[in-house]
């Protein structure tokens, strides 16, 4: 019984990605774009210009439960890291930095790595690669304390007035940048539990374990 249960558990971590995982990456990732696109209008709309600097720690705090019923549909590896690669393409196209897409493919294969370690059924080893996968969004973000200079130019082409960018810059300091990282790993380990949380019921079908 033991050899029978951990049989389909090491075939898991190493099956390689199938065309019907490939279409719920799509869906999943879609659904992804929604929570980020509204974690975006609400944390301006709650924080004004600082929203943008917890950006990438509200999404990972919402967009838990995606994460974890994506995994739990397709378990293999390179999920993870896909969908983190069409994330990344996805605001660099849209006109962020080249970090968008720097993220969105290292902390997303970072990720993969970590849960294929529990081969994708085991919570901590989950959390653990939820919360990298959550440092995939933070590319858009990175370039406010990396290169500033960069920065104000990209939103003077946009047209922000100097009190838009003043009031932004304000908040960008050493502190702030250590404050949006630790928020990152809060809101994903917090949006993680809870995915998991609501996923409880199916843990045994799923085979998630301690």
């Amino acid at each position: 019984m033991t050899q029978q249960s951990a049989l389909p558990t090491a075939q898991d971590a190493k099956r390689r990605l199938a065309v019907p995982d490939y279409i719920n990456i799509g869906v999943f990732s879609a659904l992804y774009f929604v929570i980020v696109a509204l974690c975006a209008l609400v944390s301006n709309i709650i924080f004004g210009v600082a929203g943008n600097l917890l950006l990438p720690a509200f999404a990972a705090l919402l967009a838990g439960p995606v994460f974890m019923l994506f995994n739990a549909r397709v378990r293999a590896f390179g999920a993870i890291t896909t969908m983190g690669v069409v994330l990344g393409l996805f605001l660099f196209v849209s006109g962020h930095f080249a970090t968008s897409l720097i993220t969105g493919i290292a902390f997303p294969l970072l990720g993969d790595f970590v849960a294929r370690l529990g081969a994708y059924r085991n919570k901590a080893a989950l959390l653990g690669g939820y919360v990298l996968f959550s440092f995939g969004c933070a590319g858009p973000i990175l370039p406010i304390w990396l290169m500033k200079g960069a920065y104000i130019a990209s939103l003077e082409r946009k047209g922000k007035d100097s009190a838009y960018i003043a009031s932004l810059f304000d908040h960008v300091n050493t502190a702030t940048f250590a404050g949006a990282m630790l928020a990152i790993v809060i809101g994903a380990l917090a949006g993680g539990v809870f995915g998991l949380a609501l996923l409880r019921r199916h843990f045994a079908k799923a085979g998630v374990t301690q």
